[in-house]
């Protein structure tokens, strides 16, 4: 009896130790993704204009708020996730001051960012602890860090506000050893990164969303008899045989509540069809166009027409 007591205690010991060995992993709140689908999709042009480090983590005495590791590693996880989902070509531009300033500048609608919608994050939460529990025989270790991340996502055309949201995620590592055998882990700086992600992912739908609510919308570039230009080409999506419709921009009347003006829907006057794309990068492509033969153009006036997507 005493023989099968000792064998069972030490099986059971055998056991806890093998569990104790296991590689710990972290697991993610699965994020809900695209679906994939046939429809054609005009990728929308995106500058992330900022992603800074509002907290106090990490902030010494030699601290470089323009080299922020934090900041650029949300940024760059942002970007990575949005360039996943196959609806945007991304800008970075890193100067914020002078990207709000180019947004009210422009012609024909077009800013001098050249995008459609700029983007302006921060991580406004950041912490990190360690927490543990011990037992007769076993000791087990936590390291959590949690973050929260905050978005706005600016149309350029106006300069509005059109979605601004908060997140914030987390993400923990536990090992357990007993009567001193087991797993160890160390100061693991993966963590960070898997909770911004989270933290972000759980942003990204929405962003994407309100991207692609709004027609996707260019303007010319050319009108003459040689050729016919407009702005935007393959990289956006933009194919040969391709139709858009031609509109004339609509009148703009004040909100007497907000004092902002609002444009409203434009008149379509005709259509163009895409003969062939051209350009070298996504800010300097072009694609000619053939304009339908029912349309009217006052060239003098090519400010006042846009092209957009029939949804």
């Amino acid at each position: 009896m005493k023989r099968f007591c000792l064998f069972a205690a030490c099986a059971c010991l055998l056991v806890d130790m093998s569990y104790a060995q296991r590689k710990v992993e972290v697991v993610e709140t699965p994020q809900n993704s695209q679906a994939a689908t046939s429809e054609k999709v005009i990728k929308r042009k995106v500058a992330i204009g900022r992603f800074s480090n509002e907290t106090q983590y990490a902030k010494g005495i030699f601290y470089d708020k323009e080299n922020d590791p934090m900041g650029k590693q949300a940024l760059d996880i942002l970007s990575a996730k949005l360039a996943a989902s196959g609806k945007f070509l991304l800008l970075e531009r890193s100067d914020l001051s002078t990207l709000l300033e180019e947004a009210q500048k422009g012609e024909n609608g077009l800013s001098t960012i050249g995008a459609d919608y700029m983007i302006i994050g921060s991580i406004t939460e950041f912490g990190r602890k360690n927490t543990g529990k011990s037992g007769v025989f076993t000791t087990t270790k936590t390291q959590t860090v949690e973050a929260a991340v905050a978005i706005r996502l600016v149309d350029v055309s106006t300069g509005l506000i059109i979605y601004s949201d908060e997140a914030k995620g987390s993400a923990d590592l536990t090992t357990k050893t007993t009567m001193g055998v087991g797993g160890r882990a160390d100061f693991d700086a993966t963590l960070s990164d898997k909770a911004i992600s989270e933290a972000i992912g759980q942003l990204v739908e929405n962003i994407i969303n309100k991207c692609t609510d709004k027609p996707w919308r260019t303007y010319f570039l050319s009108y003459d008899a040689d050729a016919v230009l407009i702005a935007g080409g393959k990289s956006q999506g933009i194919a040969e045989g391709d139709v858009f419709s031609i509109k004339s921009k609509g009148k703009k009347v004040k909100n007497p509540q907000t004092g902002l003006m609002i444009e409203l829907p434009g008149k379509k006057v005709g259509t163009v069809k895409v003969i062939s794309t051209g350009g070298d990068t996504p800010e300097t492509e072009y694609s000619f166009v053939e304009v339908s033969t029912t349309t009217t153009i006052d060239t003098a006036k090519l400010s006042e027409y846009y092209i957009e997507e029939s949804k």
